[in-house]
């Protein structure tokens, strides 16, 4: 897997390329949640690759990218997301950011919105941690620093998939991937991203701002990151368009990948035809 350096550090990403006969095709980057990597977004790419250059980055200690001592932050990560940008080329892109990478493109959107077409945001939040939850996702952590993925794998399931994805068989070929790929990160570094993710500020203050069209997803069944927090997202984003998707949790790009390609599809052809 190909990496840019960003502040230094090698950021490892997937890039299709320009899809055969359209030197012109836009960039879509994909921003993946905690605990996972860009692979999340394998159906959404499969699906717009033919029309797009499609390039997922791997945040610091996740999926391709390996560990390093700090900058696990979301403020940090935001550089990460400019620098490679830039660095590829690819400015003006849409964003599509789950969770993790939400938190991610809505201060990339703020801050440096010349860089991006269009803003998408899956299962996310422009909130804090909520409160209650902290301590737990803490403790989780420490657990998998300590003895890996394997013995907490029950608990931290639940957060990141739907119920009704988890109690369908048919799913199980996906969650054993998201666990085996898992195993393979540094344990030191996914106690790290926890960390950033559970201690990060908000910017409710900042996504006003915003002027890109954006569209807003969410699982119906998500409780990582409930419907509302994005239903508060929509209301501070002017002209954002939200939809919620039924029988779905917090990993939407995988629990129901041919409705959020739907949705993403419909969205970018209409900003792109503007």
């Amino acid at each position: 897997m190909p990496t840019i350096l960003a502040d230094g550090t090698p950021i490892a990403y997937t890039d299709t390329g320009l899809p055969p006969g359209r030197p012109e095709a836009p960039t879509i980057v994909f921003g993946h949640g905690l605990l996972f990597g860009g692979w999340m977004f394998r159906p959404q790419i499969d699906a717009l690759r033919e029309h797009y250059r499609c390039v997922a980055i791997d945040w610091r200690g996740q999926g391709e990218t390996g560990p390093v001592a700090g900058g696990y932050d979301m403020d940090t990560l935001t550089r990460d997301a400019v620098q490679v940008i830039r660095g590829l080329g690819i400015a003006p892109a849409h964003w599509v950011g789950l969770s993790m990478g939400g938190f991610v493109g809505q201060r990339v959107a703020a801050r440096h919105g010349a860089l991006l077409r269009s803003l998408t945001l899956l299962d996310t939040s422009s909130e804090p941690e909520d409160a209650s939850k902290i301590g737990e996702y803490k403790r989780l952590a420490a657990v998998m620093r300590l003895f890996g993925v394997t013995p907490v794998r029950g608990k931290v399931a639940p957060h990141l998939f739907g119920s009704t994805f988890l109690a369908d068989p048919a799913n199980s070929a996906v969650v054993e991937e998201w666990a085996a790929r898992l195993r393979r990160c540094d344990r030191a570094a996914l106690r790290r991203a926890v960390l950033g993710v559970a201690d990060r500020a908000a910017v409710d203050h900042e996504i006003p701002a915003i002027t890109l069209p954006t569209l807003v997803i969410v699982g119906a069944d998500d409780t990582a990151t409930p419907p509302p927090r994005s239903e508060r997202i929509a209301g501070l984003i002017p002209a954002a368009e939200l939809h919620i998707i039924a029988e779905c949790g917090h990993s939407s790009s995988l629990e129901q990948p041919a409705a959020v390609t739907e949705l993403l599809w419909e969205f970018l052809a209409r900003v792109d035809a503007a």
